[in-house]
């Protein structure tokens, strides 16, 4: 280091210095994730709107035979993984920008982290049962 970069260094604002927080790549692919989810999400979207649309003023039988189509099937876990990674990667974006306690926002990110995969794994486990059950 020359005496001209420790000069420049010591008339830096303290704000301005990085605090530890480390580099900010792992940004970029958090943002494609949301992107391409999104995405996903406006395709599976819009057939989950019509397949509901279709089964309006359908019976249980008729609801739980569509639901157990293989296709529909594979579609309906699509969309709930989909969904609910999604929306994990917002709300995390949401407590890091506004939680500014550590420990809350860790103890957050962890209880959403886990709700989420509850709440997937639950649902993966109700289209899997309708789909498997004849």
């Amino acid at each position: 280091m020359s005496a001209k970069d420790t000069v420049v260094k010591d008339r830096r604002n303290p704000l301005k210095v990085a605090r530890g927080l480390g580099s900010s790549q792992s940004g970029v692919s958090h943002w494609w994730t949301q992107r391409v989810t999104a995405a996903a999400l406006v395709l599976l979207g819009v057939w989950f709107v019509v397949t509901v649309l279709c089964l309006l003023h359908a019976d249980y039988a008729t609801a739980h035979a569509a639901v157990a189509k293989p296709w529909n099937a594979l579609l309906l876990i699509a969309f709930v993984l989909t969904m609910f990674w999604h929306a994990v990667l917002g709300l995390q974006v949401v407590i890091e920008d506004y939680v500014h306690t550590r420990w809350k926002e860790v103890i957050l990110l962890v209880a959403i982290k886990f709700l989420a995969v509850l709440g997937a794994l639950a649902s993966v486990l109700a289209v899997l049962r309708i789909a498997l059950t004849p």
